[in-house]
Formats: C-alpha cells, structure tokens, sequence
C-alpha cells in the first residue's frame, strides 16, 4: 500500500507500523474513530489478513462499516463496539500491529475522549497481545480537555517498559506552534519470560 511522505502524526504512524503488516498478518485499531486506520490495515494485511476495529461509539462503527464498504475491504475487518482497555479479550488472538489514536472523534462530540486510566489499560492489553517483532504506534493530541494526564500516564508507561524486550520511540513535531502531538513508537524485540 502506498504510504504518502509523513507531515502528520498518523502518517508517520502508518510509515512506522507499515513493516509489520505483511500479507496475512493481524492488526488492531484501538481507537478506530472514523476508520482511517483500520482502512490503511485492511488495505495492508491482505485478502488472508484480519484487522479488529474496535471504538466505544456507535457512530464510530457506523462511519468505519460505511468506508470499508466503498472500499471493498470489509471482509476482512471484524468491528467491535467496546473499550481498547479490554482489547486482549475482545480481540481473542495475537497481533502483529497495533494503532492508537488518542482524543476524541473528528467531527463529534468532543466532550467524548480517551483518558488515562482506560488508555493506560488499553496500552497494557496491546502489549499482552503483541508478537515478538509487532509494533505498536500510539498518537497523543494534547489539545483537548485532560489530554496532558493522559499524556503524561502513556509516557510514565512507556518509559518503564523493559528494554531487553521492547524499543520505544518517541517522536515530537518540535517546532510547531500550539498543541504538539506526542507519537511513541513501540516494538516488541523479545520473548518475556
């Protein structure tokens, strides 16, 4: 799938996860908002691939089943109506990449966000779920009400993860004016004993 030259966060998100979507693999999108992400995994793993789309909203999975109709993938997406905290369960199998978005939904409600605590857990199930050499991006906007404690939750996360078993990244847009986002870049290098 052809991915443009990054100048947003997503997209430089997508350059990062991109490797680890070979034909036949399986990908999360654990915030699917609009579905953007879950078409750029769907287009990505391939006819034998499988993408889980999950999103509290009702509107979310309404847009997201709309977009992948056009585009002829949604056979290979499965959508879920519920929380990226429960995503191990939800999800049920190992997965090679995993995307988040955090914030609220482009074009809704924007008093309905992510937080903390709830993407604190959603972190940690991606994690559980995630194959050795899988990758996980996460995208923190911090413009929005209570964004700076869930930034600051996913980086105090991050930062403990143990480098014999993961890589993190971090990656800030260092000149722009405003509300920066934050993207961290996780890749699973090792087995955990």
């Amino acid at each position: 799938m052809l991915i443009h030259l990054p100048g947003r966060a997503v997209q430089w998100a997508r350059v990062f996860i991109h490797p680890a979507l070979k034909q036949g693999a399986t990908a999360v999108d654990a915030t699917a908002g609009n579905g953007h992400d879950t078409l750029f995994l769907a287009g990505s793993v391939g006819p034998g691939g499988r993408v889980y789309a999950i999103d509290i909203q009702e509107e979310a999975i309404g847009n997201i089943k709309k977009r992948l109709e056009a585009a002829g993938l949604g056979d290979r997406v499965t959508l879920i109506r519920g929380g990226h905290q429960e995503m191990d369960r939800l999800v049920g199998t190992t997965v090679d990449a995993v995307m988040f978005n955090l914030g609220y939904l482009p074009g809704s409600d924007q008093s309905v966000t992510t937080g903390p605590d709830t993407t604190r857990e959603g972190i940690k199930a991606a994690l559980r779920i995630i194959n050795p050499g899988g990758r996980i991006s996460v995208v923190v906007y911090t413009g929005h009400r209570g964004s700076r404690a869930e930034a600051g939750e996913v980086a105090n996360l991050l930062a403990c993860l143990d480098p014999k078993y993961y890589s993190v990244q971090k990656m800030l847009f260092w000149n722009s004016r405003g509300h920066s986002p934050e993207l961290y870049f996780v890749t699973r290098t090792g087995n955990e004993k």
